[in-house]
């Protein structure tokens, strides 16, 4: 989850030190690949008990402000 997490920021960060839009636009897509990763595991740590339902929920609402955030900025490229 740590990897995960730490790879959204650093994508957007790595695709934005790239000299065209075209690749940001690929670091931000691989950064929307990270929150899918991140959604998943952190269902499966709820589901497994580790975290509780809202907890859970939370953390979800929070990664969908993020990846609507990340879209709007891919469709402004």
């Amino acid at each position: 989850m740590t990897r995960a997490a730490s790879s959204i920021p650093s994508n957007i960060a790595e695709g934005f030190r790239r000299r065209y839009s075209n690749e940001f636009r690929q670091f931000l897509h691989m950064s929307l690949g990270s929150i899918a990763e991140l959604e998943t595991q952190i269902t499966i740590a709820q589901r497994l008990g580790y975290i509780d339902k809202t907890r859970e929920e939370t953390f979800l609402g929070e990664l969908d402000k993020i990846s609507r955030m990340t879209m709007g900025l891919i469709k402004k490229l």
